[in-house]
């Protein structure tokens, strides 16, 4: 990807069950209005406060419209593994830097047949990037720790590691469903993220 990392994945991993009703939201084309009802009003990602809500309400919806309706039909009314790597496409696009870490540093640490990731990789990949791209936005201690921790949640989320604690490495194939998608789209950065398991 060409564009400048951000750090837009420091107040959340997936969420996956909060961008599935999102998607109904999206699939029905809500109004500005009924969608402030919905996600202040009604609550209906229950959380317990306003501000948490509309935190995960946006940013299930703007990772949501880098891709077609289709792929938001996928998340809302497949099944959990298919709305998983469905969010986790979704995700990959808006968050390059997320995507770029599954390309190449987890790619990478199945091609030598690696049993676990480590916390190290991470890190190392950010300083990377650092050097990479002088336009990336500094990252404080905090923001750095932010986006260690919802990286591995993530990879844990979508199944390319066992856990978050013993961060063992597990061969992941992702649903048929999104991947006809990523393929009808052409969106092969998004595929070349993905699909790094042997």
């Amino acid at each position: 990807m060409s564009s400048v990392y951000l750090a837009n994945f420091t107040k959340c991993s997936l969420i996956v069950p909060e961008t599935r009703i999102i998607a109904g939201l999206l699939l029905q084309g809500v109004e500005p209005r009924e969608w402030e009802r919905q996600v202040y009003e009604l609550n209906v990602l229950q959380k317990r406060t306003a501000k948490t809500a509309a935190t995960y309400a946006n940013l299930a919806r703007t990772r949501l419209q880098t891709m077609e309706e289709d792929l938001w039909y996928l998340v809302h009314e497949g099944s959990m593994p298919v709305a998983t790597h469905a969010v986790l496409a979704a995700t990959v696009k808006f968050s390059p830097l997320f995507g770029d870490f599954l390309r190449t540093v987890v790619r990478d640490q199945f091609r030598r047949f690696s049993t676990h990731l480590e916390l190290r990789h991470w890190d190392a990949y950010i300083e990377d990037c650092q050097r990479a791209q002088p336009d990336m936005p500094g990252l404080s201690d905090s923001t750095r720790g932010k986006l260690r921790q919802n990286a591995i949640r993530m990879l844990a989320e979508a199944g390319f590691i066992e856990d978050t604690r013993s961060l063992r490495l597990r061969s992941q194939a992702i649903e048929p469903a999104v991947l006809n998608y990523l393929r009808q789209q052409n969106e092969q950065y998004v595929l070349d993220c993905l699909q790094v398991c042997p």
